[in-house]
């Protein structure tokens, strides 16, 4: 398929990205800027890497006249929209309603001219931390703010294109983790290692669904190859480790201790507060060997990366 994929300079857009092209896929990405104008050195590489294997289209963002302009002249098969407006997503004052406007900007005409060039097939990237979504406690609310941008964001597609008569996807992540990852959990442990000291895991208890980041972005290659022509709605919510925040924290150490030839120390708190719902896992597991990967090289790959690149 000729595939359109927004937000590949993000930490699993660059993978998804990636593992398009590898399935076989003419995938153009859009980025907002070239690679040596981003201050991030490990998203200027990100996006270097996506280059070496993708089409890139510099300057184009959701919505936009170069946008459109790009929809209606590629002639896709499939529109694949992973970016997202994630500004400060953490804070409480995250602001949904801005969110809102920046990922469904103009989508009446994205659609409408996607539609016109033959493209039939939406690909759109959710979270489970949306309302709604996966399995958990305290009756699946919106986890934050940012969370109650991407149920919307959700909802207008779905709106949308069940009237432009093409088909939505919706491909929910959970946490994934791996090379080139953002500064979250996973990187304090590695870094906390690498420096010979003892990492400490604050949430124990919390229930949460973390996925290495290749199985993902095999998942995401193979739904989008799946989606169907006809107008309808499709959804998957891969699942990886779906577990408590201190057996993960273990998982980790022990994948590493021989990985990294260090004693990868671990304390667990106790954790007394819980701000957050205690369970928020997805609910579709992945077979990593049905899609030709194993858990052995995910862990590979993520130590020499921490080793090799940030380590130093």
């Amino acid at each position: 398929m000729k595939i359109l994929l927004t937000g590949a300079s993000s930490f699993t857009g660059h993978w998804f990205a990636r593992e398009l092209a590898a399935a076989g896929h003419a995938v153009t990405a859009t980025f907002r800027k070239p690679a040596a104008d981003y201050p991030d050195a490990v998203r200027r590489r990100r996006v270097e890497r996506v280059v070496e294997v993708c089409t890139p289209d510099v300057g184009a963002s959701f919505g936009d006249d170069a946008f459109l302009s790009l929809v209606k002249e590629g002639k896709f098969d499939l529109l694949a929209h992973h970016a997202a407006d994630v500004t400060n997503y953490k804070s409480p004052d995250f602001d949904a309603a801005a969110a809102l406007a920046n990922n469904v900007r103009r989508l009446d005409a994205v659609l409408a001219a996607f539609h016109a060039s033959g493209g039939r097939r939406v690909l759109l990237t959710g979270s489970v931390f949306e309302s709604g979504e996966g399995r958990g406690t305290q009756g699946l609310p919106d986890f934050s703010p940012y969370g109650l941008s991407k149920t919307m964001t959700a909802q207008a597609f779905r709106s949308y294109c069940g009237r432009a008569g093409v088909h939505l996807g919706k491909f929910v992540i959970p946490n994934p983790f791996g090379a080139w990852e953002e500064p979250r959990f996973t990187m304090y442990l590695m870094k906390e290692w690498l420096a010979g000291r003892k990492a400490n895991c604050a949430s124990p208890d919390y229930v949460r669904d973390n996925i290495h980041v290749t199985l993902l972005a095999k998942a995401y290659a193979r739904f989008a190859a799946q989606l169907p022509a006809t107008p309808g709605f499709s959804k998957t919510n891969p699942s990886g480790y779906a577990e408590s925040q201190g057996k993960f924290t273990l998982r980790v150490a022990e994948a590493m201790r021989s990985r990294l030839g260090l004693p990868c120390a671990v304390e667990l708190a106790e954790q007394r507060d819980f701000p957050e719902p205690r369970e928020r896992v997805n609910t579709d597991p992945v077979d990593a060997k049905a899609l030709g990967t194993s858990e052995a090289a995910a862990w590979d790959e993520m130590a020499a990366w921490y080793r090799e690149v940030v380590a130093k």
